[in-house]
């Protein structure tokens, strides 16, 4: 069966219901990957872990972002609700290993197996979404979507903080088992059976050339910043340029073979490029201050890490408040404008960050943290949603993946760009006056240097945004509809 448009002309009758169950999954994957930080340190004394206890979150971020674009394509061949529910079931068979681990190493291992999972809920999570509503309300479901983002990342740390105290380490995995059971559940009572790609083969070579080439360049991204190493170290240039070979062979081979894992051919749709990349530039920046403010707030205002995360919990409170916002307005107002007015007052916000003082205090930090995270709001919801309107329905999958690839790409090199500006602006500083680069003037002018950069990302996100244009129906090459059975409610519903 041949299509031409997206088939779901009017909304599913239990869209909302889908949206709630996606939501469910999305929270409880976001809070996983938030919760486990706060315990790192007890993991690192009790299980004599030593430095390499940063793995323990590494192989996580590594296994999500490589095998995104992976899963959003083995969606697109085998159904979004099969690989859906096997997400959750290899995330919670991961997460009771990761309990079960008796050293460092058997907990990375199953860390890996829990971030396979996880990538297969971040990546089809929004196309699950987009199949179930109507192009016009895609923008306030997936507004409800950054929603249930920041919630789960702004829980997370109180929670694990409660279970740690209570019950130990193990149990901010051990929790995740009886809440994935309902998970799974609900999934395989409430989803609806997806289109498929037909008459496919998997590329696997330009799958194994891209899972090789993002591990090792994000490798390098990560050591790159680190004193021990630093960006001319040995290690760090040869993964660097290992990542970026493997990579153009990637491309190289997916504009040559006959059925590839990533048709290039979507990115000639520029309303989708256009969203992708400002998502891209939106998403450097969130990962820039992330890696800055928690420093500026500790190490230069002198706050407790209690009350420096307090503080931290304006931005994602604001964002939980604003996403729908920016959801709702995306079906009245074009993504073009509300989008790159998120960006701008965005930009404002980190501009504002960029005359940081030891004079501030909290509610200085506060009230720049909320409009950053005002203007994101707006903008994330309905730049997803225009992207993903603007994709063929036969690669929505993979569009949807390559939205969550581009949020944890973007945060991986936003942290080593805002550690390379930083480090660098503040060590020719002390260079320049002959004093040491922990001193607080240093310190100020490199974060200084890193919160303009930031705001120039922002505003060139923001001219992307604006430059999107209309959307184009694309046409969808041939799937196979598969005929949605009935939808079983539980009890309740």
């Amino acid at each position: 069966m041949t299509s031409s448009a997206d088939p779901v002309k009017s909304s599913l009758p239990n869209k909302w219901i889908i949206l709630g169950t996606v939501m469910f999954g999305t929270f409880m994957s976001t809070l996983d990957s938030s919760i486990v930080n706060i315990a790192l340190p007890t993991i690192r004394r009790e299980l004599n872990a030593g430095d390499s206890v940063e793995w323990i979150v590494l192989c996580y971020l590594l296994t999500t972002t490589s095998t995104l674009l992976i899963m959003g394509k083995l969606s697109d061949w085998v159904g979004r609700r099969q690989l859906y529910i096997t997400g959750f079931c290899v995330f919670v068979l991961g997460s009771l290993l990761c309990g079960l681990a008796w050293n460092l190493w058997s907990l990375v291992s199953f860390r890996v197996l829990q971030g396979l999972g996880a990538s297969m809920i971040y990546a089809i999570g929004p196309a699950i979404i987009s199949d179930a509503f109507a192009p016009n309300e895609r923008g306030q479901a997936l507004g409800f979507m950054g929603s249930v983002v920041a919630a789960g990342s702004s829980a997370g740390p109180v929670i694990g903080g409660l279970l740690l105290g209570k019950f130990g380490w193990t149990s901010i995995f051990f929790v995740n088992v009886p809440i994935g059971l309902i998970a799974i559940w609900r999934a395989w009572t409430i989803l609806p059976d997806s289109p498929k790609v037909s008459g496919q083969r998997f590329d696997l070579l330009g799958a194994g050339l891209f899972l090789l080439g993002v591990v090792t360049l994000l490798t390098g991204l990560d050591f790159g910043p680190e004193p021990r190493y630093g960006w001319d170290n040995t290690l760090v240039v040869t993964l660097l340029s290992m990542g970026a070979v493997l990579l153009i062979l990637f491309l190289i081979w997916e504009m040559r073979v006959s059925e590839p894992m990533l048709r290039l051919s979507l990115f000639r749709i520029w309303p989708f490029t256009s969203a992708i990349l400002a998502a891209f530039c939106g998403f450097l920046a969130s990962g820039g201050n992330l890696f800055v403010i928690p420093f500026f707030l500790q190490q230069l205002l002198g706050l407790n890490p209690e009350r420096a995360g307090l503080v931290l919990l304006a931005g994602p409170l604001t964002l939980s408040i604003v996403a729908p916002l920016g959801g709702y307005l995306s079906s009245r107002i074009n993504a073009r404008w509300i989008s790159s007015m998120g960006l701008l007052i965005t930009a404002c916000g980190y501009f504002a960050f960029s005359f940081l003082d030891t004079s501030w205090d909290w509610k200085d930090v506060v009230w720049r943290s909320s409009l950053v995270s005002m203007g994101f709001g707006l903008f994330q919801s309905p730049n997803s949603s225009s992207a993903l309107n603007a994709a063929p329905l036969a690669q929505r999958g993979i569009a949807s993946s390559m939205i969550a690839f581009m949020r944890n790409l973007g945060f991986v090199v936003g942290i080593a760009l805002a550690a390379a500006v930083w480090y660098s602006t503040r060590n020719r500083y002390a260079l320049a006056n002959n004093v040491t680069p922990e001193t607080t003037a240093a310190q100020l002018l490199g974060m200084h240097y890193a919160y303009l950069v930031m705001t120039g990302l922002i505003l060139t996100g923001a001219l992307l945004s604006f430059l999107r244009g209309k959307p184009t129906p694309a046409l969808s090459p041939a799937v196979t509809a598969v005929p949605a059975g009935p939808v079983v409610s539980p009890p309740g519903n």
